[in-house]
């Protein structure tokens, strides 16, 4: 008895001691590493995001990018890193991609990580040469059947997230088609723009001026609502493809480990700003329409998108690097 209620006593001075570690977070610079490319969605949302953090806690918030191996050196970087909230990874929907492209990965992103909230999701936009051989999603589906495996279309590399929506427009179209992979958007898009390849999956942000400047057409954009940025271009769903809706979303991590009351604080802060009217307006600019999760809810919602890759992967015979 004497053994358990010394036990009891410690949960309790323990739990105590990490609520005021909370309470008192953060006393500290706090590091967030983007694995990705500066200028990409996930880079531009986090250093947004970043900004009104140091600013509501008075502490820097530094933005790392650390691309390479499709996110996975920046992610390892979070992984190992010291599980008390000043080391966070922002990361795009290739993070629940990953673990159905790549036969191994050096963490589990289902143990090692903490997931902290979601940012905010923005539709691809399915976009092609302006006056080129395909002016619209019908054109381009009777194309493919008929030459199975013969028309291109452009990613920003195998296993991105733009492969992946691209390879889930070719699966619900029932068309065959060959995929044709870049080191990233911009080239990407050079390729459609040139009519090289029949369109590119892109995120809105990337091609909005392009497209303003007549330089690429859009046929259509992936989610079940049209983009704000863009409503005049109708859904994919609308035009035959029933049902059609895949995003692009950005997120907040942390080392597995991290105290849940810091979890919580960052989670809670993180929906504050992105209420706020001058992130909703930042955000609105670049088609990016905020979606704030509780943990839980955040932790569910990646876990689904896992699922959702590896079927898309299953379905497309792609082969795991």
């Amino acid at each position: 008895m004497k053994s358990l209620t010394t036990l009891a006593a410690a949960a309790i001075l323990a739990a105590a001691a990490t609520l005021a570690v909370a309470q008192d977070y953060p006393t500290k610079p706090i590091r967030i590493i983007v694995p990705l490319t500066p200028g990409s969605g996930a880079d531009i949302a986090g250093r947004i995001v970043a900004r009104h953090l140091g600013e509501a806690w008075k502490q820097p918030v530094v933005v790392e990018n650390r691309p390479g191996a499709g996110g996975q050196i920046g992610t390892q970087a979070v992984v190992k890193a010291e599980p008390d909230g000043y080391t966070l990874m922002i990361q795009s929907a290739s993070h629940a991609a990953n673990p159905a492209i790549y036969k191994t990965l050096a963490y589990d992103p289902l143990k090692d990580l903490v997931d902290i909230a979601i940012l905010g999701v923005t539709p691809y936009v399915m976009v092609t040469q302006k006056g080129g051989a395909y002016p619209s999603v019908k054109a381009l589906v009777d194309a493919a059947k008929a030459k199975p495996g013969d028309i291109p279309f452009a990613s920003a590399g195998v296993g991105s997230s733009t492969h992946l929506a691209a390879e889930y427009f070719a699966q619900v179209a029932g068309v065959k088609m060959l995929h044709v992979p870049y080191k990233g958007s911009p080239e990407a898009i050079q390729d459609a723009m040139t009519g090289r390849s029949s369109f590119y999956m892109a995120p809105i942000n990337t091609v909005v001026g392009q497209m303003k400047d007549g330089k690429l057409a859009a046929l259509g954009v992936s989610t079940l609502r049209r983009a704000d940025v863009m409503p005049d271009v109708p859904t994919l769903a609308e035009q035959g493809l029933r049902d059609f809706d895949i995003s692009l979303w950005f997120g907040v991590w942390a080392p597995a480990g991290t105290p849940p009351a810091i979890v919580q604080k960052l989670n809670a802060q993180i929906a504050t700003i992105l209420q706020s009217a001058e992130v909703r307006e930042q955000f609105a600019k670049l088609g990016i329409t905020p979606a704030p999760m509780k943990p839980d809810e955040f932790a569910r919602f990646v876990r689904e998108q896992i699922d959702t890759y590896r079927k898309i992967v299953k379905q497309g015979n792609i082969q795991p690097l």
